[in-house]
């Protein structure tokens, strides 16, 4: 049925990227957004309510943490980097749903993005799996709080996808290949699978799911050993 859309990017070092994906789409809003500034969020809450007037879906898919503390032994996480991470990529998502949620009058979806890190020891991960641990905690009680008004809360895990995000995290191109390996499906998942999750979890399709981790990930998370 079509969409009216609002895209936001952090700054102006990453805007060409978004624009690249999203600026020959018809009528997208964009607008920056420094998610560790609630006046930023404030801004785009403003500015989405001044054009849309409601809000039917929501698309959490940020991350981030210092590449040192995705390196180093675990135990050498610093503070900064353990209150960094965790601030952007769980947290963030509680910041946007407070201000969204009341645009979402008639009920809505709201998704995020995780890794199956979570729950397990991935190399190279390290603080970011404590942050998506934190995120899908996030999810659940989100989930729990606006199931009343309607507004449904889930979260996509995924397996390898090359992205722009991808190419910080070391040993990714080893990390592809073992996944094609071992994967039930043997081979590796695309990102147009993760997008046809993204629309099940926010279409009419899955009124009844909330508080959920779907994976997308050929099967991956199955698997002992």
């Amino acid at each position: 049925h079509g969409a009216r859309l609002a895209v936001t990017y952090q700054n102006e070092r990453v805007k060409d990227d978004v624009y690249k994906l999203t600026g020959d789409w018809p009528g997208v809003l964009h607008m920056p957004c420094e998610l560790t500034e609630d006046s930023n969020i404030d801004a785009v809450r403003d500015r989405v309510q001044a054009e849309f007037g409601r809000v039917d879906i929501l698309v959490h898919a940020v991350a981030f943490a210092p590449r040192e503390d995705l390196q180093d032994p675990f135990r050498n996480i610093s503070r900064s980097g353990f209150h960094t991470a965790l601030d952007i990529s769980a947290y963030s998502l509680i910041a946007v749903a407070q201000r969204f949620a009341p645009l979402m009058p008639e009920g809505g979806s709201i998704i995020t993005l995780t890794y199956m890190a979570s729950e397990r020891v991935i190399p190279n991960y390290n603080v970011m799996a404590v942050a998506k641990a934190a995120l899908e905690n996030s999810v659940r009680y989100l989930a729990n709080d606006l199931g009343q008004h309607g507004i449904r809360v889930n979260a996509i895990s995924a397996g390898p996808v090359r992205t722009a995000s991808a190419r910080g995290v070391p040993g990714f191109v080893s990390m592809m290949k073992e996944y094609a390996d071992k994967t039930p499906l043997r081979r590796n998942i695309t990102v147009e699978e993760v997008g046809k999750s993204a629309l099940y979890l926010c279409s009419d399709l899955s009124s009844g799911v909330t508080g959920t981790v779907h994976f997308v990930d050929a099967g991956y998370h199955i698997l002992g050993m």
